[in-house]
């Protein structure tokens, strides 16, 4: 729902038109938020460079799919409880917690002796990190106007740029020099200045006023659980063998079905045009592109002898790719229009799996799959605050911490199911080698072409509500 032109979602005025999110009374909400975004992204694009190293060091090669399908498994049960939370009392208290969680899952990992310590912490870290998420959507939704929220989500996605400029090159170097734990000990130290930052704008920020919100839905938080479980047990299905790892997996993804269903809005899983099909595109999109994502420095160091640091290479440059998509389609979101926007990210997102594929199958010089994936970071830069947009402007005050969950519960789901269904192939084939890499870059490219074909419906029947935000200044 589209505050009316002067006013809030919450009742109060609108900004004058000359301030921005770093203007006076929008600084210190808007740069705490950012340094959170920040250390996640330093987080996410270090360990994936990282990755490799520990699972030979620990010998894990069979728990590399589960070690990032585990975290963005709970990480719905975070987002689940901390969407209530923050629909019931404001978000100041759930973020706290959530990054509280996530430094305590980055110390689990960092002192980690075999690949399983690995797998929980990263699973603590999970649920924190899924908290954290969701709370910042609802902070930006409350606080900033529809006008405005373009250019932060286009802010958070630019605080990308350095730790993917500087994230892989320096895990690469820690990996290779004093050791991979240094990569989860480091952003743990990290984190504790960062909601330094913060918390003087969670105590000046009030409580949401949300009268006709309930407490917590029991049912919800046990559907989120048994959703985790479900991915979970998808992921290491393979580890039974035999015609009972196919029932495990057949068992888990009815099971993961199921228990989506309540997590998200009404004609989801169908591509129900509106606010549902919004949420199903990032599902799919975010599964084909973290599942590419997350296998290229696999290839890239087993296939091509490339360092840690080199093979870090693909994500610096998609990363820097994505925050300048994303400040431009900030600064020019009301001249720039969603359909054009949609359809250009999902594509150039195909595009880029399809040269990863190319690569892996034909045996091209690495450097092309590094170039390629630049084309992912351009296309996400475009293609993801846009879709945010376009589901906060379809949401009322009383259920965004309801719409900011569902949304980020398909940024943690499509990737985690993809993920799992990736190591199953990854591991199906012998050994580690091409034809591993292409079933695993097969899938991604099959769900990124699935993103382009939503996306038209998406900014078909979301043109008018997400550009009247943009102008409701």
């Amino acid at each position: 729902m589209t505050p009316p032109s002067g006013s809030r979602a919450d009742g109060s005025r609108e900004e004058p038109r000359a301030e921005g999110p770093l203007s006076g009374r929008y600084r210190l909400i808007t740069l705490g938020t950012v340094v959170l975004v920040f250390v996640a992204a330093f987080e996410n694009l270090a360990v994936t460079t990282v990755m490799p190293v520990i699972s030979t060091e620990l010998h894990g090669e069979a728990l590399y799919a589960v070690a990032f399908a585990a975290p963005l498994a709970v990480s719905v049960v975070g987002m689940v409880a901390a969407g209530q939370w923050c629909d019931r009392s404001g978000p100041r208290v759930p973020l706290s917690a959530s990054v509280a969680l996530f430094i305590a899952g980055l110390v689990v990992a960092g002192l980690a002796s075999t690949m399983e310590q690995v797998v929980v912490g990263r699973l603590v870290q999970g649920l924190g990190s899924g908290g954290v998420t969701v709370t910042l959507y609802v902070i930006v939704a409350r606080v900033f106007s529809g006008a405005l929220q373009p250019r932060v989500f286009g802010l958070m996605s630019a605080a990308w740029v350095v730790p993917a400029l500087v994230g892989p090159l320096i895990a690469g170097v820690l990996g290779e020099t004093v050791g991979w734990r240094w990569v989860f000990l480091g952003v743990a130290l990290i984190c504790v200045p960062a909601l330094g930052l913060l918390l003087p704008v969670l105590r000046s920020l009030a409580a949401a006023q949300t009268g006709s919100a309930p407490g917590f839905v029991v049912s919800r938080l046990v559907c989120s659980v048994l959703l985790a479980v479900g991915i979970l047990a998808l992921s290491i299905s393979a580890e039974f063998g035999g015609m009972l790892a196919v029932a495990v997996a057949a068992g888990s993804v009815l099971l993961a079905a199921l228990a989506v269903r309540p997590l998200l809005p009404r004609g989801t899983l169908t591509g129900r045009p509106g606010l549902p099909r919004i949420v199903l595109t990032r599902f799919v999109l975010a599964g084909g592109f973290f599942a590419t994502e997350t296998y290229l420095p696999f290839l890239l160091t087993h296939e091509y002898a490339y360092s840690p640091a080199q093979a870090g290479l693909a994500l610096s440059v998609s990363g820097v790719a994505w925050g300048a998509a994303s400040l431009l389609q900030g600064r020019y979101a009301a001249r720039l229009a969603d359909r054009w926007m949609l359809a250009a990210g999902t594509s150039l997102v195909a595009l880029a799996v399809a040269v990863a594929l190319a690569t892996a199958l034909l045996g091209l010089p690495g450097w092309v799959a590094v170039a390629g994936w630049a084309l992912s970071g351009t296309g996400m830069g475009l293609a993801y605050p846009r879709l945010s947009v376009l589901l906060l402007a379809r949401s009322s005050h009383a259920d965004q911490g309801f719409n900011s969950s569902a949304l980020n519960i398909a940024d943690a789901a499509g990737p985690a199911v993809a993920l799992s269904i990736a190591g199953l192939a990854f591991q199906a084939l012998p050994g580690v080698g091409v034809d591993g890499f292409a079933a695993v870059f097969g899938l991604g490219l099959a769900l990124a072409v699935g993103a382009v074909g939503l996306s038209r419906g998406v900014a078909g029947a979301g043109v008018g509500v997400a550009r009247g935000a943009v102008r409701a200044s």
